[in-house]
């Protein structure tokens, strides 16, 4: 039992870490994604 609780366990932490990898990557994909926007709206600001 303590085998298998300890397998579960090892397992839920790789996912954990794995899902905190991509929440951070896909964070700076949105963030990187906005910074276009921002800079295609400036240059087509009518002045």
């Amino acid at each position: 039992m303590k085998t298998v609780m300890k397998t579960v366990g090892a397992a839920a932490l790789v996912l954990f870490l794995t899902a905190c990898n991509t929440v951070e990557g896909a964070g700076q994909d949105i963030e990187a994604a906005g910074d276009k926007i921002e800079e295609t709206a400036d240059a087509n600001k009518p002045e």
